[in-house]
């Protein structure tokens, strides 16, 4: 067993002998659903103020709003009555130091866990790689409030999205836990 492995199954333990939410209702009790980075540095729950139950998280890559992430918000909408969304991206985010065409090689290279120097990426060349990467969009980011935009724009015009529901777009910065609107995001998730 790994020690990690063993990390987590302890502290799994500890957190059932007092575990006293499992009478939580299925609903998000504030009703509003966040969606963000998976890095490490991002506590949404104490960023947001959120307890178990308040709200759904939805995290990925950047927290950009791919096709799984509307999908995901849509069902918090339609079968979980969520009326307001954050889209919150943060700064110094990984997804800022590379490109799709840097991924793409660096996967046809090899699948090892490649590493990063003051002259950008590189791999250990130990292959096998695979050509897979190159039909993704790995949804890379090259300006933090451009890329906040973007996707409150992509969710309110989704199809699937009703229009009466706010989209808010912020900035989580990563030095002093602020979160930063970006006033051009939050006026494009505006409800209608």
């Amino acid at each position: 067993m790994s020690q990690v492995l063993k990390e987590v199954i302890t502290a799994n333990q500890e957190y059932v002998s007092g575990f006293d939410k499992g009478d939580l209702p299925m609903p998000p009790g504030r009703h509003f659903a966040i969606l963000t980075c998976m890095d490490a540095r991002l506590d949404p729950a104490k960023y947001a103020g959120l307890a178990e139950g308040d709200a759904h998280v939805i995290r990925n890559a950047g927290g950009r709003a791919s096709d799984d992430a509307i999908r995901s918000l849509v069902i918090s909408y339609k079968l979980l009555g969520t009326r307001e969304w954050f889209v919150i991206h943060h700064t110094d985010c990984g997804m800022e130091t590379f490109t799709d065409e840097i991924m793409r090689d660096l996967l046809c290279s090899s699948l090892k866990t490649a590493s990063v120097d003051a002259s950008g990426w590189h791999d250990c060349c130990e292959g096998p790689g695979s050509s897979e990467g190159k039909y993704i969009d790995w949804l890379t980011i090259t300006d933090q409030a451009q890329s906040v935009t973007e996707d409150v724009v992509r969710i309110k015009t989704h199809p699937l999205v009703p229009g009466n529901i706010p989209v808010y777009g912020y900035i989580y910065d990563v030095k002093s836990g602020k979160l930063i609107e970006v006033p051009e995001a939050t006026a494009a998730g505006k409800a209608d």
